[in-house]
């Protein structure tokens, strides 16, 4: 068996088709990016949020692989993306020889990142839900014509900087976010992203933190 990298997941064909036609699929639909930008992003941060936390190397290259992978049903289904994404993970990293009790933590991840049905199971799905979810940015919007916007591309749009920030000390994951409010009010940030708050504050628990949440300088949670 061999122990596969996230570099091995991001030079593979079979992922790169899948993440890219996720994009091409999704924009059509007017959704915001989920493809190689979004999984790379995704895939550093939950490596970062274990790697802070003092867990070893491997756990940390697991989060980052489930990471990468963890939109690419996005081109299958928009809904329930994340189950049938763990189904094609399995295959996936089960040709290129990891091992099954690895591939148990990335697939779980996978399968739970949703907030309609996820829950934060492990370590790996709670890097994960975290890393996700605090990719709140500008360039993700697909759709051009500012009058065409939706609540989501209005958010995001306005989303000029987020980052995800983890204290071991004081036992605290922080997003911080900074929103031009010309473009879309605050209250409009917790409209959408409530459900992913919750998530988010969730998954923190499990890894025995505080989940904090500020948006343009103002500690919100």
């Amino acid at each position: 068996m061999a122990q596969i990298t996230v570099k091995d997941i991001k030079a593979d064909h079979e992922v790169t088709v899948y993440l890219t036609r996720s994009t091409e699929y999704l924009s059509r639909l007017g959704f915001t990016e989920h493809g190689q930008r979004h999984a790379s992003i995704v895939s550093a941060r939950a490596y970062k949020v274990l790697e802070e936390l003092g867990y070893d190397q491997r756990e940390c290259e697991l989060a980052a692989i489930s990471g990468y992978m963890h939109d690419i049903a996005n081109m299958v289904n928009r809904y329930n993306h994340g189950g049938t994404g763990a189904v094609m993970a399995y295959h996936i990293l089960s040709r290129l020889g990891m091992v099954p009790e690895e591939i148990a933590l990335v697939i779980s991840a996978i399968g739970n990142h949703e907030e309609e049905r996820g829950n934060a199971i492990n370590h790996v799905a709670s890097a994960l839900i975290l890393a996700d979810k605090s990719d709140v940015y500008r360039s993700r919007v697909t759709t051009t014509d500012f009058a065409k916007f939706e609540i989501h591309d209005r958010v995001n749009y306005a989303a000029e900087n987020s980052s995800l920030t983890v204290n071991r000390e004081l036992k605290t994951i922080t997003l911080a976010v900074t929103i031009d409010t010309k473009i879309c009010p605050v209250m409009e940030y917790f409209e959408i992203f409530l459900a992913r708050m919750v998530m988010c504050r969730r998954a923190a628990e499990y890894l025995e933190c505080r989940f904090c949440l500020i948006i343009n300088n103002n500690q919100l949670l």
